[in-house]
């Protein structure tokens, strides 16, 4: 597996990856002295790092000889999504990729998904996973508002809006789980790693 390092100011360094949660799994189970947070993103990992205690060159010499471990026996624990599936681009996305509503709920239900990066709005987790049947792309226009609790695809990833904002991912339903929540220690539900399976419920 390739791996490339580059320096990013004096207290973190970016790694690129194939495998950006396995290595990121590796390096927790390691316990690095010196690292203080991983961030990961869709294809690198940001490890920030104490310089009272380590550098650059010596977490790169530690980073060079890590081996990505599983992410999937590494994740926290699954996460079950109850999803009311009534969502305004259904039917869009069912004649766009072939299939009937049905098959469509079949298959986003099916898929084994991972928290694989958090970004765009507190809580929103790109949920990698998603069957390439289903890898559409985003609305031309966004909507200027999505209710919170939206269930979403777009390219390779599905996605729970965890509040209302906008957004141009294909809305294929809905669910009551609060995927963030300030009151709630930690508020993030789906962090990095967290394995997600969605059920299909009535409304």
């Amino acid at each position: 597996m390739t791996v490339r390092l580059l320096p990013c100011g004096r207290r973190a360094v970016l790694v690129e990856s194939d495998d950006v949660l396995g290595f990121q799994a590796a390096l927790t189970r390691l316990a690095v002295d010196g690292i203080e947070e991983l961030v990961p993103a869709a294809r690198t990992l940001l490890v920030r790092f104490d310089p009272a205690v380590t550098d650059a060159d010596r977490l790169g010499a530690v980073l060079r000889r890590v081996s990505p471990v599983d992410s999937a026996v590494a994740a926290a624990g699954e996460v079950v999504i109850p999803v009311v599936y009534d969502g305004e681009d259904l039917a869009d996305v069912a004649a766009e990729t072939g299939l009937s509503v049905t098959s469509l709920v079949e298959r986003h239900t099916a898929g084994a998904y991972v928290s694989a990066f958090c970004g765009f709005a507190p809580g929103f987790a790109y949920l990698s996973g998603l069957d390439p049947a289903l890898h559409v792309g985003r609305r031309a226009t966004p909507r200027t508002r999505i209710p919170a609790g939206s269930v979403a695809i777009a390219g390779e990833y599905s996605a729970v809006y965890p509040s209302a904002s906008p957004g141009g991912w294909r809305l294929l339903g809905r669910t009551d789980v609060p995927v963030w929540d300030v009151e709630r220690d930690p508020p993030n539900l789906l962090p990095p790693g967290t394995r997600v399976r969605f059920e299909a419920v009535p409304s």
